[in-house]
């Protein structure tokens, strides 16, 4: 290579945008926030809290070991399934999967506040056929994880209705 050489470089939004759309069987939305960037990294990295709160199928979330960025946690469901994810989180940059799902975070600084992106999704095999079913219905689920995020930013917190299960 030379100094001729074109370069493409993207932030952590682009490259979850591009990873999600390269993927079947995902939802994302992303939304440009009045906050500062380490106000809403602060929140959106807080995963044990946070998750649960932004996705209704999460009931609780646990880091069960972590090694620099690379975390291990447990998933539960409020009906009881269990789920290990890998997960690699470092400022800005959130990507998480288990066995059947798939799903991350990114935020960067702009101008007038942060841009922060969500996608989330299943790994099953044959999901790209059913992508065009299944998108639709799934596109509303990242728009919801964001605003329930944004409403903590907002000073709106967002209960669980009843206890969550450890």
């Amino acid at each position: 290579m030379n100094e001729s050489w074109p370069v493409a470089e993207l932030d952590a939004v682009r490259r979850l945008r591009v990873i999600a759309r390269s993927t079947p069987g995902t939802t994302f939305a992303e939304r440009l926030l009045d906050a500062p960037f380490d106000r809403v990294w602060a929140l959106a990295s807080d995963l044990e809290n946070q998750l649960p709160l932004m996705i209704t199928d999460i009931g609780s979330f646990t880091v069960t070991s972590a090694v620099g960025e690379r975390l291990e946690a447990r998933a539960r469901s409020p009906l009881g399934l269990r789920a290990r994810f890998d997960v690699v989180l470092r400022p800005g940059w959130c990507l998480m999967q288990s066995r059947f799902v798939l799903g991350g975070m990114a935020a960067v600084a702009e101008e007038g506040g942060t841009r922060l992106a969500f996608f989330g999704g299943l790994r099953l095999p044959g999901i790209g056929a059913a992508d065009r079913v299944l998108h639709p219905l799934m596109a509303p689920m990242g728009a919801r994880a964001l605003k329930r995020l944004t409403d903590q930013l907002d000073g709106t917190p967002r209960r669980r209705c009843g206890p969550a299960r450890g």
